[in-house]
């Protein structure tokens, strides 16, 4: 996806009667998961009789409304130059945040340049977001740092 569609993204609050049924089992999938109920993505998927390729489709696109509230989260947006180091270094600032990264998906590096996407859980943050946005702006080889969306 490029820059320019993530950032046209909005975020809906929607009533779990209205959602697919593949958005739906995705949910059940992940909450077995998280709850050890199940060994493997593969038993979850069974279990709910959902694919694994839908199931990858969404799980990073659908939360239930209670963890957003109940954990601080954030996604930020990365460009990057692309050097050695760089994403340990970006990682390193964030984890002395006292952020727990959730999500990382990085763009194949094109003219010398990455996109990055982290997704942070900031309930155990040590300092202001906007402290962490600051410090990770001065990084050298940050070109820019944006919030796409964020909860609680």
């Amino acid at each position: 996806m490029r820059e320019e569609d993530i950032l046209d993204k909005k975020f809906y609050l929607v009533r779990e009667d209205v959602l697919p049924e593949a958005m739906k089992k995705t949910l059940d999938a992940k909450e077995m998961i998280e709850r050890g109920k199940v060994e493997s993505v593969w038993d979850a998927v069974q279990k709910v009789d959902l694919s694994r390729s839908a199931f990858y489709k969404y799980r990073d696109t659908v939360f239930p409304f209670h963890t957003v509230v109940k954990e601080r989260l954030i996604t930020l947006f990365f460009h990057l130059e692309d050097r050695s180091g760089t994403l340990s270094q970006l990682l390193g600032v964030v984890a002395s945040s006292g952020c727990n990264v959730l999500t990382i998906h990085q763009t194949i590096p094109l003219q010398g340049r990455a996109n990055v996407t982290l997704s942070l859980n900031t309930t155990d943050m040590a300092i202001e977001i906007e402290e962490l946005l600051a410090r990770l702006r001065r990084m050298e080889f940050v070109e820019k740092v944006e919030v796409l969306g964020s909860g609680a």
